[in-house]
């Protein structure tokens, strides 16, 4: 993993790119002749999850509180940490490499950037509004390398909640100094921790447009 930002042309960004009701069955068909069977039951539990936890219309402007929104975190977090972990030299035979979700559930594998982003795409499908919602990258003290982890925010100036593959435990950002973020980002801004700055576009990122470029591929399929 590399703690940059790279540059590339900007396109339009398809607001429900990564859910799993746009599996379409070729690429299912695909995804199950390149990893074996067991794929379909694998996707099949992720859009189950989804259907179980989204929330009503009528309810997305004014998402939950207490029980409910722990529910909802616990749900998506345990349910991709479960993800066997595999470095992406290993994995994609690449240095660095963002998975669709429907990748890294057929492959049976990801690493941490593809837990987070999974996560992300995961609560986003579900209702979650994206201000809420926050990839961040971080310099994990305890293993000395970068890291990326889910923020949840409450609130604009809440201590956001962590969605890690490291820890199981749903724990707000004070209680984690383990986590040293550098910068963060959804569908709208990208920020710099140092100041909580706005640095941009998303779009500026190479991997994530490359990562939406693929989803686009997948939806067509």
């Amino acid at each position: 993993m590399v703690l940059s930002i790279a540059l590339c042309v900007c396109s339009s960004w398809g607001g429900e790119l990564g859910f799993s009701s746009q599996l379409t069955s070729a690429l299912i068909e695909r995804l199950a002749n390149r990893y074996g069977p067991n794929v379909k039951t694998r996707l099949a539990t992720w859009q189950d999850l989804m259907r179980t936890l989204r929330l009503p219309e009528e309810k997305r402007n004014s998402p939950p509180t207490g029980k409910a929104e722990r529910d909802i975190l616990q749900g998506v977090n345990g349910f991709f940490n479960q993800t066997p972990f595999i470095d992406d030299l290993k994995h994609w035979g690449v240095g660095d490499y963002w998975a669709t979700t429907a990748e890294m559930l057929a492959s049976n594998g990801g690493d941490c950037e593809d837990y987070a982003i999974a996560k992300y795409f995961a609560l986003k499908e579900i209702g979650i509004p994206v201000a809420r919602l926050r990839i961040t990258y971080v310099k994990a003290m305890r293993l000395t390398q970068p890291h990326m982890v889910l923020a949840y925010y409450a609130s604009p100036d809440a201590d956001p909640l962590i969605l890690d593959n490291l820890d199981s435990e749903i724990r707000p950002a004070s209680q984690r100094p383990d986590l040293i973020p550098v910068y963060s980002f959804n569908d709208d801004d990208v920020w710099l921790a140092r100041n909580n700055a706005r640095a941009g576009s998303p779009s500026q990122i190479r991997l994530w447009r490359g990562l939406l470029d693929r989803l686009e591929q997948e939806r067509r399929m």
